[in-house]
């Protein structure tokens, strides 16, 4: 099967996007599924800072590949062995397959999967290998999904199937975002009720934490952004206090927040969210900074003040749990996803997305694949 895809095939071009062009539009080749595996025409695909990441060049993966890892569309062709999925369905994409036999997915948690986790390394399905080719040379996967992209072959411990009448614009949002964000405030941190947090970064999947701390009535919380149209979106998602980061949240709050959650993935804003982690307090990152970047704190607080860091890596997930519950908080207004979406374009718009990612003006920007300009 033929598809336009976006190609990168090198990282760190110059800014901006819109003219160096990182991202091109080409048709691709994609092999049939094998055992286990599924063709997804990809309605609709997130912009997400973990593919910027790859694009400038701030995290490092196989090249060349096709970008793209929080996705929803259509069951379109199943292979041999399929299970739980038919032609039609309607699917998200989950950026982390669960291989479901490793000490980690034996022992209840599927986000930690060692063989998932290591080909989105490779740049490989988790069965192994491309499916992906361009002018008759394999291309690499990006974490199993690879949804810039009309056709997609993904494996079916990539797909969580959803309901019909969730429009895939929304749908695209579970799999990462919502997954990342939630998680990280729920399974990672287990927030109670009543407890003070603090969300550093509002892109969406702080925005995501954010709705999950609501979820779970944490109390107060703050939210802390430079950018100001960001602040004002999280008061009206429920935060209780704004702050750009050159304020100090102890001025407002002296004891500092029983849970602190980083999503900007910058070591310095982690250090941030830790100084503001009460004694007693957990410090949750979710963020993906450049490997180069280190963190420096005061090794003595983590036992003078019994605090606690935590890395989250698909916010500590199960999602063949957690979305079907994420499905009903969203039938019952809870879970506001809509808000979350700045603005849905073709995809061969995803550079000048990239740009304004790059601005940090916006929170999520979805592309869709079939339209092309």
């Amino acid at each position: 099967m033929r598809s336009l895809a976006a190609l990168l095939c090198k990282s760190g071009a110059d800014l901006p996007y819109s003219i160096s062009r990182p991202l091109e539009i080409v048709e691709v080749d994609l092999a049939p599924p094998r055992i286990g595996e599924v063709i997804v025409k990809i309605e609709s695909a997130g912009i997400c800072h973990s593919d910027l990441s790859v694009v400038n060049g701030s995290r490092q993966r196989p090249l060349p590949l096709v970008a793209g890892h929080e996705s929803a569309g259509v069951v379109l062709e199943l292979g041999k062995g399929v299970k739980g999925l038919k032609v039609g369905d309607h699917v998200t994409t989950v950026f982390l397959p669960s291989c479901g036999a490793c000490n980690e997915c034996r022992l209840g948690s599927p986000a930690f999967c060692s063989v998932g986790a290591t080909s989105n390394t490779r740049g490989e399905m988790i069965s192994g290998g491309s499916r992906i080719s361009f002018d008759g040379t394999l291309v690499n996967h990006y974490n199993g999904v690879s949804c810039y992209s009309q056709y997609a072959v993904l494996d079916q411990r990539s797909l969580i199937k959803l309901p019909s009448d969730i429009p895939f614009d929304i749908a695209a949002l579970f799999g990462c975002a919502l997954l990342t964000g939630i998680g990280a405030v729920r399974n990672s941190a287990h927030t109670k009720q009543g407890q003070s947090l603090g969300i550093w970064g509002l892109g969406g999947v702080g925005l995501s934490a954010l709705i999950g701390a609501v979820i779970s009535q944490a109390s107060p919380i703050f939210a802390i952004d430079p950018v100001a149209s960001k602040r004002d979106l999280a008061l009206s998602l429920g935060a209780d206090f704004v702050l750009d980061p050159s304020e100090n949240l102890r001025d407002q709050f002296p004891d500092g927040v029983l849970v602190a959650i980083e999503c900007a993935g910058r070591a310095d804003t982690l250090k941030s969210a830790y100084d503001a982690t009460s004694r007693g307090g957990t410090t949750v990152t979710v963020g993906l900074p450049p490997a180069s970047e280190m963190l420096s704190i005061s090794a003595l607080s983590l036992v003078a003040d019994v605090k606690t860091i935590r890395g989250s890596y698909l916010g500590s997930a199960n999602p063949r749990v957690d979305i079907p519950e994420f499905v009903d908080l969203w039938r019952a207004g809870r879970l506001p996803v809509e808000r979350l979406l700045t603005s849905c374009g073709p995809m061969s718009d995803v550079n000048e997305a990239m740009d304004a990612l790059q601005g940090a003006q916006v929170v999520r920007q979805v592309i869709h694949p079939h339209q092309v300009s």
